[in-house]
């Protein structure tokens, strides 16, 4: 089964946005966003979209909107984590793709945080006034398993860890999951 992972870049006091805006500028992170999650069903919430502005290329992407109405082109609308969960699910078995990540915003990811299986966090080293903050990481529930430092390179504002996560139990079953584990 697809296993679900978390993407985030956050900063040393936990700040991920600012009036819906990243609040760098961090190419390289960028591109490791883009490898990671190229070919698989992405996750994002309304206003992480809105803030995107398109669908990502080569990812099917899926926006959690509570606004029933909501459309875009070349994106999957889902009415709640759960629902987009079931449709990333299905997208990842049709693609014989192993995980589901979910790429903000901060309400997203604290309802996936309890079904994710692994954190891809790139901690930026510096400390920003923000609006918008990742949810606690549980050192009871999360086992740092990997971090490359990183020299700021041309394009990005600070360095930066790149760290893997691993959950140390198994996470929750969403809701209507029928079944499935995540895993």
């Amino acid at each position: 089964m697809p296993r679900i992972l978390l993407i985030a870049a956050v900063s040393e006091n936990g700040v991920i946005g600012r009036h819906n805006s990243l609040p760098w500028r961090l190419k390289s992170d960028l591109q490791h966003f883009r490898a990671a999650s190229l070919g698989k069903p992405v996750i994002v919430g309304r206003r992480t979209y809105l803030s995107i502005g398109k669908a990502l290329a080569g990812r099917t992407t899926i926006v959690v909107s509570r606004d029933r109405a909501f459309a875009a082109p070349g994106i999957l609308a889902a009415s709640s984590l759960d629902a987009a969960v079931a449709a990333a699910r299905g997208d990842a078995l049709r693609r014989s793709v192993d995980a589901i990540v979910v790429a903000g915003g901060a309400e997203i990811y604290s309802q996936a945080m309890p079904l994710a299986a692994r954190l891809l966090i790139t901690r930026v080293h510096c400390r920003v006034e923000g609006d918008t903050v990742f949810p606690g990481i549980d050192p009871a529930v999360w086992r740092e398993t990997s971090r490359r430092e990183h020299a700021p390179a041309a394009g990005d504002d600070a360095p930066f860890a790149l760290i893997t996560y691993e959950r140390q139990a198994p996470p929750v079953e969403a809701a209507g999951a029928h079944g499935l584990p995540i895993e």
